[in-house]
């Protein structure tokens, strides 16, 4: 296992880091990592971490359900059941913003945005690293889908008309390099619209470090809307709308509440879900998760 450290805040450049939380893997390993924050522009990531090479051992979970179609527990259960609405809802965004064009997923999971995006008249390309969903979202779709993320250097610029990354943002390594040539894909008056969850929200002061959205060390970066416009500003797209994902409230508290107790609490899950897009809508909208949508100019 190998590990490595970052000596300097990703998004501002500045070494003047300190310790924000110490929070374990519920999920998978059960180890221990420390959330850092800066002190200049107060993001948040997990520092140290594994390497590259060394991560793919986190997401050896039939838990982790965006590498499945398994609806194990009925926690994911429910995940799957709200699923099928909020693709519908993500169609209607990228429909909203943008005419039926070029559509890239970039970490697209198992294919069912994509597969819903092509019904819906979109012509569309996937990168997804996991051969497991990698393989069920090609059957969906029936095409080849990019496997590594080199592939994403031969295809010509100003490419895709959307490129959306639902919940991967916070995977992603080589963050900044990555980001700068997903924009340098997106054609200019193009949307990047990116969903990442929320570390100002209700839920997350509820729960601190048993809060299942730090989902350590699989989510290497934590942001809040702050930082979020910082990121975006900092690869020159203008931000157009952020939009909550309200489900995403009940989901995360009812994970959250089993690593907490140990048990299934689901109606104070339920209760705390509510409690935290309530106070999201009174409280500049600090939802559980966020999509934030951005333009190229």
């Amino acid at each position: 296992m190998n590990y490595e450290r970052l000596n300097r805040c990703p998004i501002c450049n500045k070494d003047l880091l300190k310790n924000f939380l110490i929070v374990k893997d519920n999920s998978v390993s059960k180890e221990s990592f420390v959330i850092v924050q800066c002190e200049n522009c107060g993001f948040k990531f997990t520092n140290p971490r594994p390497d590259e090479n060394s991560i793919g051992k986190y997401y050896q979970s039939a838990e982790y359900i965006s590498h499945t179609n398994k609806a194990t527990g009925i926690t994911n259960k429910a995940y799957k059941l709200v699923r099928t609405y909020t693709i519908k809802q993500k169609v209607d965004l990228i429909n909203r913003f943008a005419p039926k064009y070029t559509l890239l997923d970039y970490g697209c999971g198992t294919g069912n945005f994509l597969e819903a995006s092509k019904k819906d008249g979109w012509s569309v390309q996937g990168y997804e690293p996991s051969s497991v969903a990698r393989t069920q979202a090609e059957g969906l779709l029936q095409q080849t889908l990019a496997a590594d993320v080199s592939a994403l250097e031969h295809i010509e610029n100003e490419s895709f008309q959307v490129i959306t990354l639902w919940h991967v943002l916070e995977h992603i390594h080589t963050l900044n390099e990555t980001f700068k040539k997903l924009t340098q894909l997106t054609k200019i008056g193009g949307n990047i619209i990116v969903a990442v969850p929320n570390a100002d929200s209700h839920d997350a002061q509820v729960y601190k470090e048993n809060w299942a959205a730090y989902d350590v060390p699989r989510h290497l970066y934590h942001f809040n809307q702050a930082t979020m416009k910082r990121f975006f500003k900092k690869h020159k797209l203008e931000l157009l709308e952020i939009i909550p994902m309200k489900f995403d409230a009940y989901y995360v508290s009812m994970l959250s509440e089993k690593y907490l107790t140990g048990n299934n609490e689901y109606i104070k899950s339920v209760l705390n879900g509510f409690k935290s897009n309530n106070y999201a809508s009174k409280n500049a909208n600090d939802y559980s998760s966020l999509i934030y949508v951005g333009k190229k100019n």
